[in-house]
């Protein structure tokens, strides 16, 4: 299938994931000769390696771009912590969050194809707080596309709702929605899923659902990696905050490419489904009413969209016994792969951690004070468990996930002072904001964009 194709499906046809048929295999030439590429000319190397159908010379103009200086000021820059620990500097963009990295490409990809085919789009996406936000950024008033967005009602925090509330574009639409991120995405795979509902309404996905997502923030790993090392084959770990499993999922496909990683080190907060798994082999997802509302919200997740795709590779790509295991799912809330846990580490690289209110809170603020540097409390979640897989010589990375002013709250709780905020976002709070807000229900939400979604 075209890469077009799937960046405009979202989920495949069949309702299902997308992934390569094949990854492609980097050799240590190929990956030394990319130390001297800047950031979007990295960007068309590694994208093109997934994209059969966009010429490279068009590819590169896309990820110019998206990357442009006026939009990252500053682009994914190392930033030391301690002895074997940095932070991989992925919130530099217009909205502060590592998911601009993946979205400002998507919206120059989008709008690329839409405007070539003459079609329009009605992007349908559920967020826990960072998503929507980069995705309304990436793609407000682009030509032939409009953006339906559900996000939980009170479980983001105020700097990121008023990022979202605040934008006044035809084409962004903001719905909240009395329930938790699961159920929010499960009405995305819903409507996704009715396939008749789907081509009616023109819809497609950026949610980690849409493979394009994972194929750009590929790139991230191979850029820190080059930054970080300074010898052919040398490894490097990257500690991930995760919930929904796309960002770690990058740098799984990263490793499988060949990429020199020694450890994909996941860190959860308490709603640790994921670090269960990855410690016992057992999946074992909460209902909406277990999952609980932390100071790192934009990790409030119990059941990972993106965990199928890494599943497949752990079961031998069986897709099968991949349709099986999510049958069991559904009929008894869990499954059991404990007999494959130990290839978790010893064939795929996979350490795992939690980290606590408390543990957030001593994060920051010993690090604030040793170093000077503040970090969120999903960023913090991230160090407190990387720091328990540091090893001499190899450099420990973590991915930052957004800068501290989108959770003033929490950082004013952990060091007794407000984070600063971007000039440009200073009177964010202040701007009038436009939300519809819904009870959770699907057809109330297919109702909505069948009457405000963009017509071919």
């Amino acid at each position: 299938m075209p890469f077009c194709d799937i960046l405009l499906e979202g989920l495949a046809p069949d309702g299902g994931l997308t992934l390569p048929e094949t990854l492609p295999r980097i050799d240590t030439d190929t990956l030394e000769a990319w130390r001297a590429l800047d950031y979007p000319e990295l960007a068309a190397e590694v994208l093109s390696l997934f994209i059969d159908d966009i010429p490279h010379d068009e590819l590169l103009v896309l990820t110019r771009a998206a990357y442009a200086p006026e939009i990252f000021p500053s682009i994914v820059p190392i930033k030391p912590l301690r002895p074997g620990l940095s932070l991989l500097g992925l919130s530099e963009g217009p909205t502060l969050a590592f998911k601009d990295m993946a979205m400002q490409f998507l919206g120059q990809a989008f709008e690329y194809v839409l405007t070539r085919r003459g079609q329009v789009l009605n992007i349908l996406g559920a967020t826990s707080g960072d998503t929507g936000s980069a995705a309304e950024y990436a793609l407000r008033g682009k030509r032939g596309v409009a953006v339906f967005m559900l996000s939980p009602h009170g479980r983001m925090s105020a700097f990121q709702r008023a990022q979202m509330y605040s934008l006044q574009d035809d084409n962004i639409h903001n719905l909240s929605v009395d329930g938790v991120f699961d159920e929010c995405q499960d009405i995305v795979k819903a409507l996704a899923g009715d396939l008749a509902f789907k081509s009616r309404h023109h819809l497609g996905a950026v949610n980690s659902i849409n493979w394009a997502r994972i194929a750009a923030q590929v790139v991230y790993y191979f850029w820190g990696w080059l930054r970080a090392t300074s010898a052919a084959g040398q490894q490097v770990s990257f500690a991930v905050p995760s919930g929904n499993f796309g960002n770690i999922l990058a740098g799984h496909i990263a490793r499988q490419m060949g990429l020199p990683i020694r450890y994909l080190v996941l860190a959860t907060n308490e709603n640790n489904v994921l670090e269960e798994f990855f410690r016992t082999g057992r999946y074992c997802p909460r209902p909406a009413a277990q999952t609980y509302a932390t100071s790192s919200p934009s990790m409030d997740i119990s059941r990972a969209s993106n965990f199928e795709r890494f599943v497949f590779d752990l079961v031998g790509q069986d897709a099968d016994r991949v349709r099986a295991l999510w049958d069991e799912l559904a009929r008894t809330g869990q499954f059991d792969l404990s007999e494959l846990q130990p290839l978790l580490t010893s064939r795929y690289g996979f350490v795992s951690g939690v980290s606590s209110h408390a543990d957030r809170l001593q994060t920051i603020r010993s690090l604030y004070r040793e170093t000077g540097v503040l970090i969120d409390p999903h960023t913090a979640d991230g160090v407190k468990v990387a720091s328990e897989y540091i090893e001499a010589g190899i450099p420990m990375l973590v991915l930052e996930t957004a800068l501290p002013a989108k959770f003033a709250e929490t950082i004013h709780e952990a060091i007794g002072e407000m984070p600063p905020v971007p000039a440009a976002l200073q009177d964010l709070g202040e701007r009038p904001q436009r939300v519809e807000r819904m009870a959770c229900d699907a057809s109330l939400v297919a109702d909505y964009l069948a009457r405000h979604g963009l017509q071919a």
